[in-house]
């Protein structure tokens, strides 16, 4: 069946039985291609029949479907004529694992941040319904987890405010990464949880259909009985109080139902919600039986991993320090936080995927007198900067940043990057700032953060460093206090956090001098004068955007100073970085080991050769 789908129009002629089998081999595709590729699995086999189902139903890219999070579009790019790009899922140059403009006239948006969908579709059903717009449908599926987002409620509640043309799907799996957190997801799962609700609909349903004629009366009966039933389950009408018109819960895995509640949404005026069950990771066993995240994604922190040290040092720490409390958004696996969640449940806390209360929450706790560690990507933490400038930092109070994921993490894409952190941290009155070299340096930092009484970040990067010999023994870093690793002439290399190793290998072919900084804020300004003083040029490395980052901390420095010195700043180029390998991106980028010595090479060749020769 697979074979005979070239867009979405060749669904349309299919039974239902051979809908059932193209499911199944859709499924074996998505598994196949994810063990190949990595990728979001758990969340795609969920949305299979969901998927056909409102491709059969719309018509696009007339119709104009947004998905939320992202990350499970997997079966809308099969069925958009993207099968056969599925080998170069999450390669460089291949096929993202989000919705992407750049690949089909399908993807309207790119996101893969949740909560988004929905100010989305609130946007473009305006522009559809103004003199420019051509009245397209807007269907945005979301789950239940990115409902958690505050930006989700917002857009819910504009549209039911303005009273605009979007259908709006909710795809409730009762999970994001993990189980989903808030009032709301609580309420659904009384329905999701309760066989008697869709059974009594049902008969309901039939049961009037048999008593009436058909007709517009059948339709406002059927209407009547099904929100009958559900004021038993569900008497506060949720959707409904925020002027959204509320149809369901639907079997997400019955596509002649789904079609049903589909096409009879199309037919209303005004924003609706069709409410759809489904089970993340559906038909396939590993997934259905992992309590965790049920294969959302596929790799999990490993043994000697900087997440590792950062759960280590931090189940250390909480057993001698009751103050200490640990916050995650939606990711406590991910993050690292599991262990510590099942050590300390009364200390853990996941608010759901809500970045911006889970900063403001930290606050509230350091007020008074906790200890709040806040673990959480570095792409993350951008969507709670307004609450890290206004609630902790004005406030000078006592959160630690445990930034994961810092830099380049590879095959998720632009959207993943950790490339902005150190700049929009660095410019924050008082915030100190740590990178590190390796996992025992990481330790180390996070250590000192916890002792220090203000806010602090460690930022790290994904998967495991170069490993050391050093104890697990946890050691305080004088603060802003850099380390000589070795000395050399001519060229100083300046390097912050995970480029240090590749940057030492350089050194040595060199025979430069190398200071692992340590501390991007406070900066070692006794150690970059003395490195000024004492060579031709120096270079700061760093896996962050080039504009405003470490080396320009470094720049800043030595102006004030006075001190005129050649100098280089390596780091991310000022574009958007594409997916593929960190390895491929870093190389890429001119941060490998080549990179970072070709570009020395070249600035000596260009700027101290001519100074050598003159003098």
């Amino acid at each position: 069946m697979l074979e005979q789908i070239t867009c979405p129009a060749d669904l349309r002629r299919l039974s239902y039985d051979d809908l059932s089998l193209l499911s199944h081999e859709i499924r074996n595709f998505i598994v196949e291609a994810v063990k190949e590729n990595g990728g979001h699995l758990g969340s795609n086999l969920g949305v299979v029949e969901l998927t056909i189902a409102l491709h059969r139903v719309f018509d696009s890219p007339r119709d104009i479907m947004l998905w939320d999070t992202g990350h499970q579009a997997y079966v809308h790019k099969i069925l958009t004529g993207r099968k056969k790009d599925f080998k170069t899922l999450r390669k460089e140059g291949g096929l993202s694992g989000y919705p992407s403009q750049s690949e089909s006239e399908h993807d309207w948006i790119e996101n893969s941040h949740a909560s988004t969908a929905l100010s989305y579709a609130f946007g473009i059903a305006t522009a559809q319904s103004s003199v420019k717009g051509e009245g397209r449908r807007v269907i945005a599926v979301i789950g239940d987890g990115a409902l958690t987002g505050g930006m989700a409620f917002e857009g819910l509640n504009n549209l039911g405010h303005s009273g605009s043309n979007a259908i709006i799907v909710l795809n409730d799996n009762g999970r994001s990464y993990a189980p989903t957190v808030s009032l709301l997801s609580d309420r659904l799962k009384k329905l999701r949880n309760n066989p008697k609700y869709l059974e009594q609909q049902e008969k309901l349903e039939k049961k009037v259909k048999s008593m009436l004629p058909f007709g517009e009366s059948v339709e406002r009966a059927i209407d009547a009985a099904k929100a009958a039933v559900r004021e038993i389950w569900d008497p506060t009408s949720f959707f409904e109080d925020l002027g959204l018109r509320y149809n369901g819960p639907f079997d997400g895995h019955n596509i002649e139902t789904l079609e049903r509640a589909f096409r009879n949404a199309a037919g209303f005026e005004g924003p609706t919600v069709i409410h759809v069950l489904t089970e993340k990771g559906r038909g396939y066993g590993p997934a259905e039986n992992d309590p965790i995240k049920r294969l959302h994604d596929i790799g999990t922190p490993k043994p000697g991993s900087y997440t590792a040290a950062f759960t280590e040092i931090l189940i250390k720490e909480a057993e001698s320090r009751p103050e200490l409390v640990a916050l995650t958004a939606a990711m406590p696996d991910s993050t690292g936080l599991l262990q510590f969640s099942e050590r300390f449940p009364e200390r853990f806390f996941d608010v759901g995927i809500a970045e911006q209360h889970a900063m403001t929450f930290a606050a509230g706790a350091a007020c008074d007198g906790l200890k709040p560690v806040v673990a959480i990507y570095s792409t993350f933490l951008q969507r709670a900067y307004d609450q890290l400038i206004h609630d902790v930092s004005v406030q000078g109070l006592d959160v630690t940043l445990a930034i994961d994921r810092a830099g380049i993490v590879g095959a998720d894409g632009p959207t993943h990057q950790g490339a902005y952190d150190l700049t929009f941290l660095r410019c924050l009155p008082d915030m100190v700032i740590m990178a590190p070299a390796n996992e025992a340096e990481c330790r180390n930092m996070l250590y000192t953060a916890y002792r220090h009484p203000g806010p602090a970040a460690v930022r790290y990067p994904r998967g495991s460093g170069p490993g050391t010999a050093e104890t697990h023994d946890m050691t305080e870093l004088p603060l802003g206090e850099a380390q000589l690793l070795r000395g050399g002439r001519r060229v100083a290399i300046l390097a912050f956090g995970a480029v240090v190793n590749a940057s030492l290998k350089v050194a040595e072919t060199l025979d430069a001098t190398l200071v692992n900084m340590r501390f991007v804020k406070p900066l070692d300004r006794a150690m970059i004068l003395q490195m000024a003083a004492g060579h031709d040029m120096l270079v700061t490395v760093e896996e962050n955007n080039v504009l405003g980052g470490a080396g320009s901390g470094v720049a800043e420095v030595l102006n004030s100073e006075g001190c005129s010195v050649a100098m280089v700043n390596l780091g991310l180029p000022d574009e958007h970085i594409d997916q593929g390998t960190p390895n491929e991106v870093l190389a890429a980028c001119g941060l490998d080991v080549d990179g970072i010595r070709q570009s020395i090479e070249n600035a000596i060749a260009q700027r101290l050769a001519p100074i050598l020769e003159s003098a």
